[in-house]
């Protein structure tokens, strides 16, 4: 067992779990819980249990994805951290946030998500204050997922899939207007001049780019 701890995040990494288990503690803990988030593949358990600086950077994040599709009138439909899995493939996760954006109409007005029928979320949100233990990517890769930002407390990185392997690349597919540096920028701002305020700065930028 290997743990790890910050201000941030716990992780603790189990090695030789069999599925079973995995949908057992799944099914134990629950599906409406913020206290954790597990992460499994092929025998490989990690438990992260995130903390006060990451639930905050992960709720302000998403609440800047909600403001970029209301301000540009995209269809959106959000699924926080429901549980990702394949039992096919003997491996899940349950990611910080993720959303169904070219894809939305064919989960709209769905009440549950199987990815043996249903399409992966287009985008997901992974924050990462520290590196985890366990590498979620191929997990990601191996359920079709087709965009992940990850933030790791300073720098906002996207990856597309392609080839069954993420690429890091410079601008987001689901929002191409979007440059990669700026919500990371609106992060700090909203440390002075608070959320809600940085909320409206950040419609107003969404606005102007629109009009320019």
């Amino acid at each position: 067992m290997l743990s790890t701890s910050t201000q941030a995040e716990q992780r603790v990494l189990l090695q030789n779990i069999s599925w079973q288990t995995f949908e057992m503690l799944l099914a134990e803990l629950g599906e409406h819980r913020s206290s954790s988030r597990l992460a499994y593949d092929q025998g490989t358990l990690e438990i992260m249990a995130p903390y006060f600086e990451h639930e905050n950077d992960n709720r302000l994040l998403e609440r800047f994805v909600f403001a970029f599709a209301e301000e540009l009138n995209i269809d959106i439909k959000g699924g926080g951290s429901t549980t990702l899995k394949r039992k096919d493939l003997a491996c899940g996760l349950e990611p910080d946030s993720c959303y169904y954006i070219q894809n939305e109409a064919l989960v709209r007005g769905k009440k549950e998500i199987d990815l043996s029928q249903d399409p992966p979320p287009d985008l997901v949100l992974e924050i990462d204050i520290t590196s985890g233990s366990l590498n979620k990517f191929p997990i990601y890769a191996a359920l079709g997922v087709p965009e992940i930002w990850r933030y790791d407390g300073q720098a906002l990185r996207i990856y597309r899939l392609q080839n069954k392997k993420y690429v890091e690349c410079e601008q987001s597919p689901a929002f191409p207007l979007l440059p990669v540096t700026l919500v990371p920028q609106f992060l700090e701002e909203s440390k002075i001049i608070g959320e809600t305020a940085v909320i409206r700065s950040f419609r107003a930028w969404v606005q102007n780019a629109v009009k320019s």
